[in-house]
């Protein structure tokens, strides 16, 4: 893989893991109601989920699940109601402050933070993007792994500026009633960013 094509395929990582998407929303919310060090599992589950998947991806599951129409479908199905799911959790939440107990208030985990890589429509169409137009047939396992290690290198300072921002915007809605405006306000956007599944699920039933 010469340097053109690295650098290219640093450029694609970067848009694709900084623009807004479920997972970077989920991020965003989780700093504004946690703060970092309490989301950083959320980021380490996001990036470990996508380069996981990437790499299941690029190893052929992503061809079976497109070549075959039921188990697709299932898979809409599941990734909707899982982000239904998602976003009623972040439109319920309250922000953590100093004297709450941390039982009582929970972030996302760092397995259901890598679940919703599974389940997130960005997701399955940056890695069959990814796997078709970066590896090299030649040598297709050995520019695989190189693809994931050189993704993981930009996602996760990426992903992680998402909760940093929201750390900010957390010094910003001090006001506890502000913040769960824009907890219901993530949620909504948060299911708003699946219309392009729905879409497509309503135009192939």
């Amino acid at each position: 893989m010469t340097i053109d094509v690295l650098m290219a395929l640093a450029g694609f990582a970067f848009v694709a893991s900084i623009t807004p998407g479920p997972s970077n929303l989920i991020l965003l919310a989780s700093g504004v109601n946690f703060g970092f060090w309490r989301s950083a599992p959320v980021v380490l589950g996001v990036s470990f989920g996508f380069l996981s998947m990437l790499l299941i991806v690029g190893l052929g599951v992503g061809q079976v699940l497109q070549t075959s129409e039921t188990v697709y479908t299932i898979l809409k199905i599941v990734s909707v109601l899982y982000v239904v799911w998602l976003a009623w959790k972040i439109a319920t939440s309250s922000p953590m402050r100093a004297e709450d107990d941390e039982a009582a208030a929970r972030p996302l985990t760092f397995w259901q933070a890598g679940l919703l890589q599974w389940v997130n429509p960005k997701a399955w169409t940056v890695a069959l993007i990814v796997t078709v137009s970066y590896t090299s047939p030649a040598d297709y396992l050995p520019s695989l792994l190189l693809i994931t290690l050189l993704f993981g290198l930009v996602n996760l300072p990426s992903i992680s500026t998402w909760a940093v921002f929201g750390v900010v915007l957390r010094q910003i809605l001090v006001d506890p009633r502000k913040v769960r405006v824009f907890n219901v306000v993530m949620a909504v956007l948060l299911v708003a960013s699946m219309a392009p599944l729905l879409v497509d699920f309503a135009a192939g039933s």
